[in-house]
């Protein structure tokens, strides 16, 4: 835990000890009154957290603490990716990792080869889902979660990035099967990215031709067949390595 994270309303009141980020400052960090911790306010700003008090009776047991907001809490970058719905455990990893790479949209859409029944996982409705973005926050030490997007299918996601476009995005279809050139050498300054990896089958001829159609350059990363995170997160670090905004 890079930095303990809270909301608007907790950032002013003790913590519970019952609270995991709790036993995180007392038994890992090893804090006490008068220590300091890294701390921010979820989508606000980072800072440094002061402990005033532990107390460790009755209800109200908990860690006191001032918050002093110094930064911005690294914020996130004009990156948004498109992922074929995978495995649900995939999905958890996955989530994770590209929120630590600071991607500022995940739209997650069923697929033409996708596995209908990944859709069905209820990760979203019991907060898991949010809670690996979250996880992937506080590893990167930012306050700023990704926005998180479900389509069924990569008609309905496409139709939707474009409706809501202010700006001209450089747009990236990364697939295996005949890529047109390497997604190093697509690569080229832009305001926003938006980049589309397929689910585990990867991407059928009528997807491939709907991804040109709306203008996305199909890319590869060698031969090598990737599970969805790993290619994810491998052309995430390659694209914000190449523009050059992290």
């Amino acid at each position: 835990m890079n930095i303990c994270l809270f909301s608007q309303d907790e950032i002013s009141k003790p913590l519970p000890l019952r609270d995991e980020r709790a036993q995180h400052i007392i038994k890992v960090l090893h804090k006490k009154a008068g220590d300091t911790f890294a701390a921010g306010i979820i989508g606000g700003q980072s800072g440094v957290a002061t402990i005033v008090e532990i107390s460790t009776s009755g209800d109200t047991a908990g860690i006191s603490f001032d918050f002093a907001p110094a930064g911005d809490g690294k914020p996130l970058v004009p990156f948004e990716m498109i992922i074929g719905f995978p495995r649900p455990i995939q999905l958890k990893r996955l989530l994770r990792d590209i929120a630590a790479l600071g991607v500022c949209r995940v739209h997650l859409t069923g697929t033409d080869l996708g596995e209908k029944s990944y859709m069905q996982s209820n990760l979203v409705e019991r907060g898991t889902a949010y809670q690996m973005l979250l996880d992937g926050t506080v590893q990167a030490g930012s306050t700023h979660v990704p926005e998180l997007c479900l389509y069924k299918t990569l008609d309905e996601c496409l139709s939707s990035i474009e409706g809501s476009a202010e700006e001209e995005y450089l747009k990236l279809a990364l697939d295996n099967v005949n890529p047109s050139e390497r997604l190093a050498d697509a690569l080229k300054p832009s305001a926003r990215v938006v980049a589309a990896i397929g689910s585990e089958r990867g991407w059928t001829e009528r997807e491939r031709q709907l991804l040109e159609s709306k203008g996305y350059i199909r890319c590869g990363m060698g031969e090598r067949i990737m599970r969805t995170e790993t290619a994810a997160t491998v052309a995430g670090a390659i694209i914000l390595s190449g523009l050059k905004i992290i």
